[in-house]
């Protein structure tokens, strides 16, 4: 909960993000980078393994 100290609100630095990195940020990146290295996997049979 903010607070006024000497005429300034004081916040935790979880109130001034507004919220918090939840595992969705890693859970998003990781499935990302699995995808694009599988769609370099699936490019690289279809063009080189032939």
């Amino acid at each position: 909960m903010a607070r006024m100290e000497d005429g300034h609100i004081v916040e935790t630095a979880t109130e001034a993000r507004g919220a918090e990195r939840g595992p969705t940020v890693r859970n998003v990146l990781v499935a990302g980078t699995g995808l694009v290295v599988a769609a370099f996997i699936i490019v690289y049979i279809s063009y080189f393994a032939a």
